[in-house]
């Protein structure tokens, strides 16, 4: 089990600051099991994937978004990669107007910047100026967009271990045949349950799992056709017309939009 990212008391506590910031590195992967505590919590990577499991809902969630935990919802977590993040601990009273479910939100620019800042600040009393920070970053999170971009993640513990291995290595190869003999699943129940468990084909779901991926490279200003080839696509035409299809706009265009 990974260590807590603030002490377990802190977490448990709504007294003190209403906002509590922290911001990890670390060259393995996190894997946090399932838990609660009494603050919300907000929670994003500096890079990489994160899949995080509410008990109902289990995402994909990239680099460029946040989760958001409301109080007392038990939640485990994990990332694709070596771990690189940050979260907010949020007392029950700065939670009154944040959604009252597990969701995904976008994170500006803006935000990143002053969860940084806070997660510097050695003690937990706020001079006037962090108290005035504390406020832009609450106003922030209130106004952010929530977005149904997660990718769900099947629950079938042979299908589960190949979309962990996906998000792991989003440009795998491999035809699903072989990852079903991989997981020990025949093909046409992998096939019929990955529909049924999240919505998606199989296909469809490694798609999206790239896509996901390329939003986080496309941040960080790789070009497209880096991205693309990175990823496993054949060319740069198909990973285009993918894009566009599942976001309505070119990678090119996105990344204007989200600048």
């Amino acid at each position: 089990m990974a260590i807590s990212l603030i002490s377990p008391t802190l977490a448990n506590s709504n007294e003190g600051p209403p906002l509590l910031a922290v911001a990890r590195s670390s060259g393995s992967v996190r894997v946090t099991h399932s838990h609660r505590h009494a603050r919300g919590q907000l929670l994003g990577a500096a890079h990489g994937l994160l899949s995080v499991d509410t008990g109902r809902s289990r995402w994909v969630v990239p680099a460029t978004h946040a989760v958001w935990i409301p109080p007392d919802v038990p939640h485990s977590i994990r990332s694709h990669g070596p771990f690189s993040g940050w979260s907010l601990y949020l007392a029950v009273s700065a939670c009154a107007e944040l959604p009252e479910k597990p969701c995904i939100l976008a994170v500006s620019g803006l935000l990143r910047e002053a969860v940084m800042r806070a997660a510097s600040w050695p003690g937990q009393t706020f001079s006037a100026a962090q108290t005035r920070l504390v406020a832009v970053i609450l106003d922030e999170i209130r106004t952010l967009p929530q977005v149904p971009l997660g990718l769900p993640m099947p629950q079938d513990a042979r299908l589960l271990k190949i979309a962990e291995a996906l998000s792991d290595s989003p440009h795998d190869s491999r035809h699903m045949k072989e990852w079903a003999q991989w997981a020990g699943v025949a093909p046409r129940t992998l096939t019929r349950r990955f529909v049924a468990e999240t919505g998606f084909s199989f296909t469809e779901w490694r798609q999206r799992v790239r896509l996901l991926k390329a939003l986080e490279m496309l941040a960080v200003g790789r070009s497209v056709t880096a991205i693309a080839l990175e990823l496993g696509y054949d060319n740069v035409s198909a990973f285009i017309a993918l894009f566009k299809r599942v976001f309505g706009v070119t990678p090119g265009r996105y990344n204007g939009l989200m600048r």
